[in-house]
């Protein structure tokens, strides 16, 4: 693994494969670029693929005060201008990880090749806001220990748990998150809505949803797809942190769409 400072903060980034085509792999909000352990072997064939640990995340610089869609969109952007990488990327990402490779292709347009979307976080609606932000108030009073049982109720339920030593990994990893950090994350989202960017994209994207996401089912995503001009919809059997309950079904979605685009 690797470190990087770049646009105010400091990264964990990781690098494999080769090819002519890059791929960037962004992982959901308490996850690290681990989280696409499994997926990796099947995706970096013949492409050069880029992981990184979001600001905030695993052991990149953790987050002091409130964080922006720009930032984490520009923080993108310097890492591969910092690894020569100038050319169009393709990204796919998970949750708040996608949202970020909407924000990317939203405000760098030249940049973005494809997009693979599962279950796009990005934002809340009214409705949830107060409940986001109460749950920001509450990682930071009590730690990420305090909300740990209530959050994979619904992001990985026990018919996503296939192999209880692949949870209780994870588990004890998201356990490790920066409350401060994690409470910072939850906040951005409750500020700033940014579905309306949808329908501004601009590149081929396929949008994904767990048929047992209790957080982000097939009924709010697939109409998400339809706001995004040519996107294509597809369900999986599985949950909210896909790349690590089904890895395999992940890897053939991202492979078989790129691949179809000759990516």
């Amino acid at each position: 693994m690797n470190w990087i400072e770049v646009n105010g903060t400091s990264l964990r980034y990781d690098v494999s494969g080769n090819g002519p085509a890059t791929l960037v792999l962004i992982h959901e909000m308490g996850g690290t670029l681990d989280s696409w352990d499994q997926v990796l072997p099947a995706l970096n064939h013949g492409r050069l693929v880029v992981r990184y640990d979001t600001r905030g995340a695993g052991l990149s610089e953790k987050i002091n005060g409130a964080v922006t869609w720009d930032q984490m969109a520009d923080d993108l952007a310097a890492l591969l201008d910092a690894l020569g990488i100038t050319g169009r990327v393709a990204l796919a990402g998970i949750a708040v990880g996608a949202a970020i490779a909407v924000h990317f292709a939203v405000r760098y347009p030249d940049r973005a090749a494809a997009l693979v979307l599962h279950g796009p976080a990005v934002g809340v609606g009214d409705d949830r806001r107060q409940a986001t932000l109460d749950r920001a108030a509450a990682v930071q009073a009590g730690g990420m220990r305090s909300v740990v049982e209530t959050s994979l109720a619904n992001s990985y339920p026990p018919v996503v748990r296939h192999d209880q030593a692949v949870f209780a990994d994870f588990r004890a990893r998201w356990l490790g998150n920066d409350p401060d950090s994690f409470a910072a994350i939850n906040r951005m989202l409750a500020s700033e809505n940014i579905e309306h960017e949808l329908a501004k994209i601009a590149c081929p994207a396929l949008l994904t949803a767990g048929r047992h996401d209790g957080l982000r089912p097939p009924s709010i995503i697939e109409p998400m797809a339809r706001q995004v001009p040519g996107a294509q919809f597809l369900e999986l059997n599985s949950g909210h942190f896909a790349s690590i309950q089904t890895p395999g079904l992940v890897a053939q979605a991202i492979h078989y769409f790129l691949h179809a685009l000759g990516y």
